[in-house]
């Protein structure tokens, strides 16, 4: 997708570069002191293999999981940023971005904003350090599976299959037990016509979900004292 961008239009190659970056991804990089950090939001219905409704706002896998590679192999990011405001989505496009994001060798942080819910609660805490300001809510539910279900054993043990497979990277990524993250996915008195709870920015941080209360100067900072202490240690070397 392009589009022109108005009224002023950039100087150089690499402003074009940006300025596309955040039409079609909802992204940038900028340059400082400590090195180049990258700004990647993960917003609205995270979409799989099938496309989602022309008028809802989308993360699509197949822009993400490419750009998260190149990040990882350019020599000039330094560190990178993710802001989420996500209803969730697919559950194995929201995994796969989430297993790659946790897969970099580079400092990576994860902001909460607004909420993370779903399998959004997996790309929360995917990266290496993760915050949610004070009002950020996560819902944490079963898994959903929506057209045609034929009510069969298999269907039911692949639900909950699928379900282990969220429930083992939330735990294997964050500071929650595998039961204690279970025991809130089937909580019974917390929705009004649902399976399951909600938590928000403090009461994630207690419960050992998100490593932090705190916003963007917060995350920033993080990220700064991470880039160079890996420089400090390639020095050693």
């Amino acid at each position: 997708m392009t589009k022109p961008t108005n009224p002023t239009e950039p100087e150089n190659d690499t402003q074009k570069e940006a300025v596309q970056s955040i039409l079609d991804f909802g992204s940038a990089m900028t340059a400082t002191p400590h090195g180049n950090l990258y700004c990647l939001t993960i917003i609205g219905q995270i979409e799989g293999h099938m496309a989602a409704d022309d008028r809802a706002k989308t993360t699509k896998y197949e822009h993400v999981l490419p750009l998260l590679a190149k990040l990882e192999e350019s020599s000039e990011i330094a560190g990178v940023l993710f802001l989420l405001n996500t209803v969730g989505g697919d559950v194995e496009a929201g995994l796969a971005i989430a297993e790659l994001i946790a897969g970099m060798t580079k400092p990576t942080v994860s902001i909460v904003l607004g909420g993370s819910h779903s399998i959004g609660v997996p790309l929360a805490v995917a990266a290496r350090r993760s915050f949610a300001v004070p009002s950020a809510a996560m819902t944490i539910h079963p898994v959903r599976m929506s057209g045609t279900v034929i009510a069969a054993p298999q269907t039911y043990s692949y639900f909950q299959r699928l379900q282990d497979r969220i429930v083992a990277f939330v735990a294997g990524h964050s500071h929650i037990s595998a039961g204690d993250f279970q025991d809130l996915m089937l909580k019974k008195d917390d929705m009004a016509a649902d399976v399951g709870s909600v938590v928000y920015g403090e009461e994630a941080v207690r419960l050992g979900l998100i490593d932090e209360i705190g916003g963007l100067s917060d995350g920033l900072q993080w990220l700064y004292g991470e880039i160079d202490e890996g420089k400090k240690k390639r020095k050693k070397k």
